[in-house]
C-alpha cells in the first residue's frame, strides 16, 4: 500500500459521493455492510490486479478488454501498447470504466476518464519505481527493458467508484 494519508482521505471522499448518487437498485445490492473504506480498498488492491476497461469507440460503442491494473496513491493505473486501440480510443475519447472482479465476493468499479503518464519523466518516478517493484519479481529482470521499450500508462481520474465485498457467512 503507498496510499498517503491525503490519498485515502480523497479516495474515502470519492466513494462516499458515489454511493450518495447510487440509484436504488444499486443501493439494493451495495448496502453500507457491503462497501469497502478507502483503507480496506487500497489493502485489497495491491499489487498487480486484472481490471477489465471499457473504452469508447468513434460511434459510441464500449469496447471491453483486460488490462493489467496497479492501484497506486488511490487511484487504478493500467498500460497498454502505444499503438494499441485502447490507446488510440482514449487519446481521442478518455472516457473509460473499469472493475476488478476477481471473484463473487469482491468487485471494485470506476468511472472516469484515462489520463496517459510519463513513466520516464521525474513526475511519475514514484509510479515508476511501483511497476518495478511490482512487475520485477513477477517478470523477471527483462521486464524493466520492457518497461523502456514498450508499454505506455494511464491513470484513471475517477468521477464514480463503488465497491462491492461480502464477507465470508455474509447476507447471499
Amino acid at each position: 500500500m503507498r496510499e498517503t494519508p491525503a490519498d485515502l482521505a480523497t479516495l474515502q471522499d470519492l466513494l462516499d459521493r458515489s454511493f450518495a448518487t447510487a440509484g436504488r437498485h444499486l443501493l439494493s445490492i451495495i448496502t453500507p455492510e457491503r462497501r469497502l473504506s478507502a483503507d480496506q480498498v487500497a489493502d485489497r488492491l495491491t499489487g498487480m490486479r486484472l481490471l477489465a476497461l471499457a473504452t469508447v469507440t468513434a460511434d459510441g460503442r464500449p469496447i471491453v478488454g483486460p488490462v493489467d491494473g496497479i492501484f497506486f496513491r488511490g487511484a487504478f493505473h493500467f498500460g497498454s501498447a502505444p499503438d494499441s486501440v485502447r490507446f488510440r480510443h482514449i487519446r481521442n475519447r478518455p472516457q473509460v470504466s473499469a472493475t476488478h472482479l476477481p471473484r463473487e465476493e469482491l468487485a471494485v468499479t470506476v468511472h472516469g476518464r484515462a489520463v496517459p503518464l510519463d513513466i520516464h519523466s521525474t513526475t511519475e518516478a514514484e509510479f515508476r519505481q511501483a511497476l518495478l517493484d511490482i512487475c520485477v519479481p513477477r517478470y523477471g529482470p527483462q521486464w524493466e527493458q520492457f518497461l523502456d521499450s514498450g508499454p505506455v500508462y494511464a491513470r484513471i481520474e475517477a468521477d464514480r467508484m463503488f465497491t462491492f465485498h461480502e464477507r465470508q457467512g455474509g447476507p447471499a
